[in-house]
């Protein structure tokens, strides 16, 4: 096979795909004769194939996939008009609190809030598949420690963690031109359904100052509990 049809079979497992696709899985598709480095310059060479059209490839946490572009939404949701309900400050908040500050427990955020965190607030963020419980805190009573999860990651279009804006240390504000950055990804289209109500997620962060998250500590790695559930 050379490296067109390759290509021709990279794009249309990606087009089809239902969610992002990992290298593990891409390898499949040729019975593991490419190795790594290989599916990752064809995944590129692809990547700049599509450059400049509505449709792009990009990498996320989960894996490779095809989206509309950011330019494309305003025409797209012409489509669709209907937006979800938006969730409230409280949710987004708390979970501002965690990406910032994972793990942390529910007495982490309700100190850095001023005020108790509901039940349903913590189970608005497991149900959306952005927030899991990775362990426990060896502490009185084991308080279960909160993580952002890779869905988090993939429905706001980052690799990692250490993509997530940086807060300004003095206001705990986000910089303009990173705000629209992090507005755009979280609003691209994808199969499988990134949140039109996801921007909202950026006036909570510019609302969490500096007081209360430390833009000095990177977040852990999602997954990576201290101590064992």
């Amino acid at each position: 096979m050379n490296t067109q049809e390759a290509k021709i079979v990279l794009e249309t497992a990606l087009l089809t795909a239902q969610q992002p696709l990992p290298l593990s899985e891409l390898r499949r598709l040729f019975a593991d004769e490419l190795n790594a480095d290989t599916l990752r310059a064809l995944l590129d060479e692809l990547r700049h194939d599509w450059s400049g059209r509505g449709i792009e490839l990009v990498t996320l946490a989960s894996g490779w996939r095809f989206q509309s572009a950011p330019s494309m939404r305003p025409y797209l949701d012409r489509l669709n008009p209907e937006k979800p309900p938006r969730y409230s400050r409280a949710v987004l908040e708390t979970l501002a609190i965690i990406a910032y500050r994972q793990p942390v427990t529910r007495g982490d955020i309700e100190e850095i809030r001023g005020v108790t965190v509901s039940s349903q607030v913590v189970k608005a963020l497991e149900d959306r598949g952005w927030v899991e419980t990775i362990g426990h805190r060896e502490a009185p009573g084991r308080p279960a420690l909160f993580a952002t999860t890779r869905q988090f990651l993939d429905d706001l279009g980052l690799r990692s963690l250490e993509e997530l804006p940086a807060l300004d240390h003095a206001t705990g504000e986000l910089p303009a031109e990173l705000e629209l950055r992090f507005a755009q990804a979280a609003a691209a289209a994808a199969p499988a359904g990134a949140d039109p109500s996801t921007p909202d997620l950026i006036d909570a962060l510019a609302a969490t100052s500096a007081a209360t998250v430390d833009a000095g500590s990177p977040p852990s790695a999602p997954g990576a509990a201290t101590s064992a559930p």
